[in-house]
């Protein structure tokens, strides 16, 4: 989410961090991206809050470069995207219509997924309601076993076409498994599975390929893509050097520096001593702003062109790191040093910890100061 308190609460001067958010950037993923899936419409994915980069702020770039369609998980995200972008924008809830929630769907004009025969009889109860057809997108099952419906499903609905009534489906999908590893047999057996079910289904556009897949070719693009985490920098897969644009910076406050020498411990559990005399600062983030204690000895920050490693455990608010390679009073407090920038990036920061840049993304805090710039600038890292 975006800060939970107006901006005018959270001024720069205050925070003790800093994300800045290049909108110019994501823009730019996005015409990439639609360039890359020529021949598809290209979709934008901007569940938990654009991928906790701000879905007000976001949308409405992402509409303004060309995005018609919009993907969300949950019905409020649909309902909050919805009073941010045009009226002509369509809009998917992927989870699809819960019970208690189907009638916002109608009412604000949103598309559901439907995953199983109990959400396809929720939305069939609706169409009857509203006294006509009514829009939806059907999944099916392609070998994930995560949504969507089975070949079981699928039987049950041809055998009753009744099942279908009041439905309008405009759009067949189904989800890669492991896109992001091109060279896995899984992505065209699921590919073949997905035609092979879908043509059990009323005719409709195709849709089985997100941020990753759209790097596995135009066979894997078919009518529709469905960009998310590409759209925001993240790597669609470790394949040879990331091709979009970076779209966050993290600058954290230096906010105390001291000397250190051997056998002095450092930060709770004192988990590292230094063999030598070291100078260290301690930095204004911490695990409650989404930066991992785990892995956080292999992280690290930069300060100009000069690396600083995280020495010991993350805590909550703060984190120290080793500043004994900055010239003498080049770095001093309350300067700020990068943790996500040009020389780092959301996928080194996720490596270091031992997982994914979705989840560094997303886990990002609220007490930062956020700044939005649009000119196009994107961070860059460096070779």
């Amino acid at each position: 989410m975006m800060n939970a308190c107006p901006d005018s609460l959270w001024p720069s001067f205050r925070a003790g961090a800093r994300l800045t958010v290049d909108l110019g950037a994501i823009a730019s993923n996005y015409r990439y991206l639609q360039t890359l899936a020529s021949g598809a419409s290209c979709a934008a994915v901007v569940k938990a809050d654009a991928y906790g980069l701000g879905i007000e702020r976001v949308a409405p770039v992402l509409e303004q470069a060309g995005a018609r369609e919009f993907f969300v998980a949950h019905v409020d995200e649909g309902i909050r995207l919805r009073s941010v972008v045009s009226e002509k924008a369509r809009i998917t809830v992927l989870h699809g219509p819960r019970p208690d929630a189907s009638a916002e769907c109608v009412q604000y004009g949103l598309r559901p997924v439907l995953n199983s025969l109990d959400q396809i009889a929720v939305w069939r109860s609706e169409a009857l309601k509203a006294g006509r057809p009514l829009e939806a997108a059907l999944q099916v099952d392609s070998g994930m076993s995560r949504f969507g419906l089975s070949s079981a499903d699928l039987d049950a609905l041809h055998e009753d076409g009744r099942l279908m009534d009041g439905l309008e489906v405009s759009l067949v999908m189904s989800h890669l498994a492991c896109a992001d590893t091109p060279e896995n047999s899984a992505n065209s057996a699921q590919k073949q599975q997905m035609l092979k079910m879908s043509a059990r289904l009323p005719s409709a556009p195709l849709s089985l390929s997100a941020s990753s897949g759209i790097f596995l070719g135009p066979a894997f693009h078919l009518d529709v893509v469905r960009p998310g985490a590409a759209l925001y920098g993240i790597a669609p897969n470790q394949n040879g050097p990331n091709p979009l644009a970076q779209v966050v910076r993290l600058q954290a406050h230096v906010l105390q520096i001291r000397e250190i020498f051997p056998g002095e411990g450092v930060g709770y559990g004192m988990t590292y001593r230094p063999d030598q005399p070291r100078k260290i600062a301690t930095v204004a983030v911490g695990y409650a702003d989404g930066f991992s204690r785990h892995g956080a000895g292999q992280g690290c920050a930069w300060f100009e062109d000069i690396c600083l490693p995280i020495l010991g455990r993350v805590s909550m608010d703060s984190l120290i790191v080793d500043i004994s390679d900055v010239p003498e009073g080049k770095l001093r407090a309350d300067m700020m040093v990068d943790l996500i920038g040009p020389r780092r990036s959301v996928d080194d920061v996720a490596e270091a910890a031992g997982t994914i840049g979705y989840e560094v993304l997303t886990s990002l805090g609220h007490r930062f100061y956020r700044e939005y710039v649009g000119n196009g600038e994107a961070f860059q890292k460096d070779d």
